[in-house]
């Protein structure tokens, strides 16, 4: 079965929708939108990184997202301007690492499969990563997800119940960073964002409880990568940003048929 490309890809894609779920719902939550967005950004230095080194391309982009994302969370937690750090690391992660990628003649590289994605070029070797690092990812949300919810709600509630406020950020800091790692391929460092936050933000016009919410973003992410890959099987168009145009018009008919449920 999975010598077929397509099952390999749905698969991946249903991975790191599973994934993207749950902590879709923090970053939505903590308004950590552009957070995401800096270090998806920043992941294509740790592509370059990788290939200056030969080293994986996964633990290259893993290490910078985790770095930048634990660099940004000390950065506002000195008082620096969150919004201005963003934008800085942002951008600045990105044009780094196309230059840097310009720097290696020797090396041919697709950068458009890293900024957009090829989930239909993932081998076998390929989904065993990312099923793994979502599998991670999963694990840690269920793991921590009373903690992480009562630190979102309040941060002098989560002192009051014992818990480490710095540490919680520290576990979504973590997560987001194996998110990036393995979502790159799938739908590649400019759209990886959009898949944590587009689910998520449909998912809260079904959702009465955060664990509907959290159930809800993984079954849009799972319709969204299906019905991505279907219209890129049948118009020929591509698959990471038709995933995610698949995402934003459930989230665009979420929005009235919410309101609907909503006032029954």
């Amino acid at each position: 079965m999975l010598d077929d490309f397509l099952v390999r890809a749905l698969l991946a894609g249903l991975c790191v929708a599973a994934a993207a779920g749950p902590l879709g719902c923090f970053v939505v939550w903590r308004r950590m939108a552009y957070f995401g967005d800096a270090t998806a950004h920043a992941a294509i230095l740790g592509v370059a990184l990788a290939l200056a080194f030969s080293i994986s391309i996964f633990a290259g982009v893993l290490l910078v997202a985790l770095a930048v994302a634990l660099m940004i969370s000390v950065l506002a937690g000195r008082g620096w301007a969150v919004d201005t750090t963003l934008g800085v690391v942002a951008h600045s992660g990105l044009a780094f690492g196309l230059v840097a990628v310009s720097f290696q003649p020797t090396v041919r590289v697709d950068l458009t499969a890293f900024l957009f994605g090829d989930i239909l070029a993932v081998s076998r070797a390929d989904l065993a990563v990312i099923a793994a690092g979502s599998a991670l990812v999963a694990g840690l949300m269920a793991w921590r997800w009373s903690a992480l919810l009562t630190a979102t709600l309040s941060e002098d509630l989560a002192h009051a119940a014992g818990l480490k406020p710095a540490r919680e950020r520290l576990v979504l800091t973590v997560a987001l960073a194996l998110v990036v790692a393995v979502a790159l391929q799938v739908v590649g460092a400019l759209l990886i964002a959009a898949m944590l936050i587009v689910p998520a933000a449909a998912a809260r016009n079904f959702a009465r409880s955060p664990e509907g919410m959290a159930l809800w973003a993984v079954a849009i992410g799972g319709l969204a990568v299906w019905g991505g890959l279907r219209a890129s099987l049948i118009w020929d168009t591509p698959a990471g940003p038709s995933i995610v145009s698949v995402a934003a018009v459930i989230f665009a008919l979420a929005l009235p048929l919410g309101a609907v449920l909503g006032r029954r």
